[in-house]
């Protein structure tokens, strides 16, 4: 018994609880603003089971955060093999008949198991951070070696291709970001840094031209053409125009989160969320909601900086990545800054797949920081 005491609280007092705390009170906020969005009523598209769902994706992510975090986060990240090819398999399974476009959606994104439907694109984030992490801190030495180089961009364009190809540009734009910052903290080489500069007028021109669909087009062009966005006023405009309507309505302080004159915005209780959160709880509660993932994107990042090893460092790069992009591009989708691309908001817009699969991703940079001392290494130990 004594045993067992000694090694839950030398688990607890190695737990990184301030991360932890943080995140379950940033989950918390975003259960009861879906909780005030359905009893507000503004859409039918609003239902009880976007909060249920976040709510139970949340207890669930939390006890397996606290579960990886007690895990060594070198015995995950070496079981690559495993994760990465199943979350490969679940990705392209999304091209056979159990593959579902949601309404309004433009992607195949969803996988229907039967009982239960996912998004395999958040799983592959996870298992891209941490394959890649590993890939990484390999060939440490030697990533900028040509063939090294090749193979660490081969790694990154297949995730992203086969995303790409389910119509989820977002998505593949999530895993380009990512792959670009960890390479870049691994210690990529200035020659290829400015090859990629060089490569990316070209790129951009061939995309542009060549790969993207003129709809795909039209929502880049409507940023900053006012006359394309009269014409489109309710067309492809219609989402944006009507969210930073809401997100203007709400002034200073909002209008309440138990009533008020809202304004009815598509996807609101997901992409859209940012605009009710302006709407309901004003310019403050939107600071309030920016400042409190980017408190918790910089304690990630800080995280990283005391990890012992370049793995740990880089997944928790990973996470802070993820984190950021998915939080800048959901609030520039808003902001009208940036174009419509179905980029959900951290812990707010409802999703149970991409709030537990970003506890996942907490309980990995937990695990870093749980095992920088040998002393509370549990279930895996350093000489293993």
């Amino acid at each position: 018994m004594k045993y067992v005491l000694s090694k839950i609280k030398g688990y607890f007092v190695k737990l990184d609880k301030l991360l932890l705390i943080m995140c379950i009170g940033i989950c918390a906020f975003g259960v009861f603003i879906q909780y005030t969005l359905y009893t507000n009523n503004i859409s039918s598209a609003v239902t009880d089971s976007q909060y249920k769902t976040q709510l139970a994706a949340c207890v669930v992510g939390i006890v397996a955060a606290m579960v990886i975090a007690g895990i060594n986060y070198k015995f995950i990240a070496k079981l690559w093999y495993i994760y990465a090819p199943i979350s490969l398999l679940f990705t392209l399974l999304l091209f056979t008949s159990l593959g579902v476009q949601r309404e309004g959606a433009d992607d195949i994104g969803w996988l229907d198991l039967g009982m239960i439907q996912f998004q395999p694109s958040e799983l592959l984030k996870l298992a891209f951070i941490l394959s890649f992490a590993w890939h990484l801190s390999k060939v440490e030495d030697r990533m900028n070696e040509p063939l090294h180089f090749i193979l660490l961009c081969i790694h990154g364009a297949i995730p992203t291709l086969i995303i790409r190809e389910t119509g989820d540009d977002g998505s593949a734009m999530v895993f380009l970001f990512i792959f670009f910052c960890m390479i870049f903290a691994a210690g990529l080489s200035w020659k290829y840094m400015l090859l990629f500069g060089i490569a990316i007028p070209p790129a951009v021109y061939v995309l542009w031209n060549y790969l993207m669909q003129p709809h795909q087009r039209l929502r880049f062009q409507i940023l900053w053409d006012t006359q394309l966005q009269e014409q489109e006023a309710i067309g492809a405009y219609m989402q944006q125009r009507l969210g930073k309507i809401a997100l203007g309505s709400g002034g200073l302080t909002g209008q309440g989160l138990s009533g008020g004159n809202y304004t009815y915005v598509p996807e609101i209780h997901n992409d859209f969320i940012f605009s009710y959160i302006g709407m309901a709880m004003g310019l403050l509660g939107c600071l309030l909601v920016v400042g409190l993932l980017a408190a918790l994107s910089i304690k990630v990042l800080s995280d990283g900086s005391t990890a012992k090893d370049t793995l740990g460092r880089l997944i928790c790069v990973g996470v802070f990545a993820m984190i950021v992009f998915h939080s800048a591009v959901n609030i520039g989708m808003v902001l009208g800054v940036a174009p419509v691309i179905g980029i959900p908001l951290p812990f707010f817009s409802a999703g149970g797949t991409s709030t537990l699969c970003l506890f996942v991703g907490i309980g990995m940079v937990l695990s870093v920081n749980f095992h920088n001392m040998r002393k509370y290494h549990m279930f895996y130990s350093e000489t293993d």
